[in-house]
């Protein structure tokens, strides 16, 4: 409701009219007046006044009609009504209420009633306009509230089947929409793992494809969930080859230690599997190469299809000491071998020539976790 509250009289009587007008102006409410019923309702239209009062005996309309017309409206149902009669049967109350009207004030009009029963009336008005106000922004809020949680179901479903192709922490980052872009080419320090059955060539010869893709469903499964577990990166399955990074894109204390501690608990996973395929009659064993050093890492392809790469020596190095590994081995490059020599039992291996690399690899072998004393 307006600061100043704005009160149609309806009253065929001139006179009437003006001196309900005097008074209520007199007393700071904004008055709209008719001559009529008919005129009336088309004022409460136009004006939308907080309250009529109603003249019940007017030529064209009654002011029963008036009442009635205004309560079978949506938009006027509440509005307060106060019929002024000359009248004072009970009868003719009965049928105002009937009508729909709020109060009666009877003429000749006592001035102090009248304003008592419209100030009354008004404060009634005024909480029903602010409860109505509150109801359409709870609503509201409601409604954002349900499109907020809509857009997140969304933004969730987005972000799991973006982590069906992407590291999980690589969608996250980009779900996040930070203001980097960490697609973008960058150079870190990161430790490469490697994983690659031993065997698996020669299986995938002789075996059926539906033997081969269900070893591959069983592997990748079981390595999958070690390395979400240990946070590392998963860069790319290439068959059975499937090379992890850490240390990006979300940056980890002692890269090279998280990647013993995933190969060891791989290697042990990889015990069991193998267990299994020798049942079936499949003989595969799990080799695994560490290395740790600068990369290049980014998006690598073209406009259609993306990866997350990492490109160095580091990978090439970490590739070739799987390549060198037994089943159920794990090498490692000196630089991996320092940051985890204090937690793990190790054999020292004499220098790899390994392909593409000049010059020998100090590399070791990863037996076990160290026992505390």
């Amino acid at each position: 409701m307006d600061a100043q509250p704005k009160i149609l009289i309806a009253d065929d009587d001139p006179r009437s009219r003006k001196l309900l007008a005097d008074l209520l102006a007199f007393q700071r409410f904004a008055v709209m007046t008719a001559d009529g019923g008919a005129a009336a309702l088309a004022q409460v239209a136009a004006g939308h006044p907080d309250l009529v009062l109603l003249d019940v005996m007017m030529p064209d309309m009654s002011g029963y009609e008036v009442c009635r017309a205004l309560r079978a409206d949506m938009a006027t149902g509440m509005l307060p009504v106060i019929l002024i009669t000359a009248l004072d049967q009970r009868e003719e109350r009965v049928r105002g209420l009937e009508a729909g009207a709020d109060d009666f004030v009877s003429k000749p009009i006592e001035q102090a009633e009248l304003l008592a029963r419209v100030r009354s009336l008004l404060r009634i008005k005024s909480l029903y306009d602010t409860v109505q106000l509150q109801a359409a922004q709870l609503t509201q809020w409601n409604a954002q509230l349900e499109q907020r949680v809509l857009d997140q179901l969304g933004q969730v479903e987005r972000l799991s089947r973006l982590k069906r192709f992407l590291a999980p922490q690589l969608a996250d980052l980009i779900i996040a929409n930070d203001s980097s872009d960490p697609l973008a080419s960058h150079r870190r320090e990161v430790a490469v793992t490697f994983l690659d059955l031993r065997g698996f060539t020669m299986f995938a010869e002789t075996a059926a494809p539906e033997e081969v893709m269900a070893v591959l469903r069983d592997y990748h499964a079981t390595m999958g969930r070690l390395i979400q577990q240990h946070e590392g990166t998963l860069e790319r399955f290439t068959g059975d080859g499937i090379m992890i990074f850490f240390n990006d894109p979300v940056q980890v204390d002692n890269p090279g230690e998280r990647a013993v501690r995933m190969a060891l608990a791989m290697r042990e996973a990889a015990h069991a599997l193998g267990s299994e395929w020798r049942r079936r009659g499949f003989d595969l064993g799990l080799g695994i190469g560490i290395a740790q050093g600068y990369a290049t890492i980014g998006a690598i392809g073209f406009e259609h299809r993306i990866d997350y790469g990492a490109i160095g020596t580091v990978t090439n190095l970490a590739a070739r000491l799987c390549a060198e590994a037994a089943p159920g081995e794990i090498l490692v490059d000196q630089k991996t071998l320092s940051s985890v020599e204090p937690m793990v039992e190790y054999q020292s291996l004499s220098p790899l020539n390994l392909k593409g690399f000049s010059r020998p690899v100090d590399a070791a072998r990863i037996l076990c976790r160290r026992t505390p004393p």
